[in-house]
């Protein structure tokens, strides 16, 4: 049996997939062939942190077409809180998340996406309005650098497996790593992020996951509602979510139908 840091960081390595050690032409070129991805996108759900790694990568011309997708979702309003104590000359309310993280990443690195789509309120029209773009826009898409929170980045990658061909290469990169220290009410992370969840929050959004990922009768997989491609769960992870629903059952996040796709 885990203790509860050990068991939330096997959730969070599980969900936060990073398919490269660092976001640069090297890695990229390694692991992929390329230097440079065809696209890069940020999805909103992310920490405010994710906006740096992104506007990093811009910088660092990691990919031809740079997209941040985004309406209003569940995580909107910890977005706008954060932008508004971070960076009180932005104006965040009523704003988009995509429109959000452009302005945010703008006023601090000097970079901005080249498309934003800002009309996605949950992870499976997030994948598939930006889809809608790419198509709309014709902009080749063989590979595909995906930046989400890490709580969702394995969820939002099964959600483009379900529609993209075996021959596109998605390429993870959730927006951080980090890990929870400490006991009981004490736990801890063990470093500073921007905009990062509180410990509940992060506890609620990493639960909420696995149910989701499940492919079974009430999850997100084929089998159930069919939202994403199959996930295999290793039986650790399924463990420490088991241990840990039984001492935070009332954690565990529910969908909330007003972010529902039509």
């Amino acid at each position: 049996m885990g203790t509860i840091a050990e068991n939330v960081n096997v959730l969070g390595r599980f969900c936060g997939m990073r398919d490269i050690a660092s976001l640069t032409a090297k890695d990229l070129s390694a692991a992929y062939g390329v230097g440079q991805a065809d696209v890069m996108v940020l999805f909103g759900g992310s920490i405010l942190a994710g906006a740096d790694v992104f506007a990093q990568a811009i910088q660092d011309g990691i990919a031809k077409t740079c997209i941040i997708v985004g309406g209003e979702g569940h995580t909107t309003k910890y977005l706008r809180e954060t932008v508004m104590n971070a960076v009180p000359d932005l104006h965040p309310q009523g704003a988009s998340e995509a429109d959000i993280f452009n302005s945010y990443i703008q006023y601090k690195h000097g970079v901005t996406a080249d498309y934003l789509e800002r009309h996605s309120t949950n992870c499976g029209n997030n994948v598939t309005l930006c889809l809608d773009l790419l198509h709309r826009h014709h902009i080749r898409h063989e590979n595909l650098i995906l930046i989400q929170d890490s709580t969702m980045q394995r969820r939002m990658e099964a959600g483009f497996r379900k529609y993209l061909p075996q021959s596109v290469s998605i390429i993870n990169y959730a927006a951080y790593k980090i890990e929870v220290e400490g006991i009981s009410e004490r736990l801890g992370y063990d470093r500073k992020l921007t905009g990062m969840w509180d410990m509940e929050q992060y506890m609620r959004l990493l639960m909420g996951e696995i149910p989701r990922l499940r492919d079974d009768s009430e999850g997100y997989g084929p089998a159930g509602k069919d939202y994403i491609a199959h996930v295999d769960i290793p039986d650790q992870v399924l463990q420490a979510f088991d241990e840990l629903h039984g001492q935070y059952g009332s954690l565990v996040r529910m969908a909330n139908p007003k972010y529902r796709s039509s």
